[in-house]
């Protein structure tokens, strides 16, 4: 789309704003708007300046001038604003004119980049699935003499003896007794409907929406997949809009990996595929779940690497609160076809050669999705480089449940790391793949984990409300 076209648009539409945006360090977006009267074909052109010192892992006071550039590719309308908004999403630039190589979004566009330079393929396809879920009332506060959460639903397991709801209508959802449920069951089946077509016509082609596994309201909506930062982009615009439709049916809706105890979490399975032009190449008929030796490679980088791109996929201490056996989390590192166990599956179902993937299950939706899905597509490019055969590292195929394997057999599976530290850890001892083509750079790994080894020592010295059940009669 060129910036005419863009301009066209706003005067099609009586536009009177646009929202100029960017996404920081941890997957959080920005905004500045400008009145659609001054917006012209100069403002692409030279950018819409701010303030990075203000931004969180980004420049110091003494350099803080930095520049939005737009990207006409990512134009939508949004849907929530009184006054017709255009929003356009846009990478960084320092003042020079150059790509800021903190930016997360111009670094999955140099992903891309290397994939072409380096001639594997043309185009890697991402599709998350991006679950989340819709509670009617959150309360939370952590200080220096109290610390609690508390959420709600009228689906919640524990409303069964509610009074509230003027007699209490029960078809309440156990736990772990939310999967695919109809209605009454499922009192949320309009919620995700008008979401699906808020989410339609800001250009995402929806494929389905369901109830997930949880109790309380947890849903998954899902998106056609696209490239690398089209489907990040596409991730930004699909949160955006559940969290504000959530919150105009007076509820509100989180992607938090594991905002209840005792139930299962909300991941972000990642699908994965390369192509050349428009010929699959992770696909062979003759081939394990009819993978090519290339993705079979790519599975090996992936596997791999793991334990580092943990600290990018799953970059939050609730993350390690999903990833314990027992709630569906796939913990353990192998693959396998069609095995919700396992940490890399291979869809089998209804899969034709350009539908041929893999689906990285471990991420959460915590995880920047533009350098999530950087990260997983070099790691997977260095598994293809090296030509890393993740049968001969013991990574399976496993087709079998691992969750029923005896201990002694589970012994031979390496599983993730346990806690954000040790995932920081990882990333810190193996970080050489990701600096390839100068994607990631050593100062932008550094400083990402000063971030979060920060995050992780602020949950870490904090007291924890089970204490007081476990010691306070000591």
């Amino acid at each position: 789309m060129s910036v005419q076209d863009v301009l066209n648009i706003i005067k099609e539409k009586n536009i009177e704003w646009i929202d100029f945006r960017f996404v920081d360090l941890l997957g959080k977006a920005h905004h500045i708007s400008l009145p659609a009267c001054e917006v012209e074909e100069e403002t692409f052109e030279n950018g819409v300046a701010f303030d990075g010192s203000s931004i969180h892992g980004f420049r110091g006071i003494e350099e803080s001038d930095m520049v939005m550039m737009p990207d006409t590719e990512s134009v939508y309308v949004d849907p929530f604003t009184a006054h017709p908004t255009l929003i356009v999403m846009c990478n960084i630039h320092t003042p020079d004119g150059e790509r800021y190589e903190r930016d997360p979004r111009s670094i999955a566009q140099k992903a891309e980049e290397f994939l072409q330079t380096a001639g594997v393929g043309t185009t890697a396809n991402f599709a998350p699935e991006s679950e989340f879920f819709i509670f009617d009332d959150v309360r939370y506060e952590s200080g220096m003499n109290t610390s609690y959460y508390s959420v709600d639903s009228e689906e919640g397991a524990w409303n069964t003896g509610r009074k509230e709801e003027g007699g209490n209508l029960g078809f309440k959802i156990g736990v772990k007794g939310g999967y695919v449920p109809v209605q009454p069951v499922d009192t949320q089946q309009d919620i995700r409907s008008e979401m699906c077509r808020l989410l339609q016509e800001a250009g995402l082609r929806i494929e389905r929406h369901h109830h997930e596994v949880a109790t309380a309201g947890q849903a998954e909506i899902n998106f056609r997949f696209d490239t690398l930062t089209k489907t990040a982009d596409n991730l930004m615009k699909y949160k955006y809009i559940i969290h504000n439709a959530a919150r105009q049916y007076g509820k509100v809706a989180t992607f938090m990996p594991k905002p209840l105890f005792g139930d299962n979490g909300s991941g972000m399975h990642v699908h994965q595929s390369i192509f050349d032009g428009d010929t699959p190449l992770f696909y062979d008929k003759n081939g394990y779940a009819n993978l090519s030796e290339m993705a079979l490679h790519y599975i090996g980088g992936i596997l791999y690497h793991a334990p580092a791109l943990l600290a990018l996929t799953n970059p939050s201490t609730n993350s390690f609160k999903r990833l314990v056996p027992g709630y569906e989390a796939p913990v353990n590192l192998v693959f396998s076809k069609g095995n919700r166990s396992a940490a890399v599956r291979i869809p089998v179902a209804a899969v034709t050669p350009k539908g041929c993937r893999i689906e990285f299950r471990t991420p959460d939706s915590t995880a920047n999705p533009y350098l999530a899905f950087a990260a997983m597509l070099m790691a997977g490019l260095d598994g293809i480089k090296k030509k890393i055969d993740p049968r001969a590292l013991g990574y399976g195929p496993l087709d079998k449940n691992i969750y029923e394997l005896s201990d002694e057999d589970k012994s031979e599976i390496r599983s993730v790391p346990g806690t954000l530290d040790e995932a920081l850890d990882a990333l810190e001892a193996d970080h050489e793949f990701l600096l390839e083509g100068d994607v990631f750079t050593q100062d932008f790994i550094n400083n990402y984990v000063d971030i979060k080894r920060g995050e992780a020592k602020d949950v870490a010295i904090r007291i924890h409300p089970h204490e007081y059940s476990l010691y306070f009669g000591c």
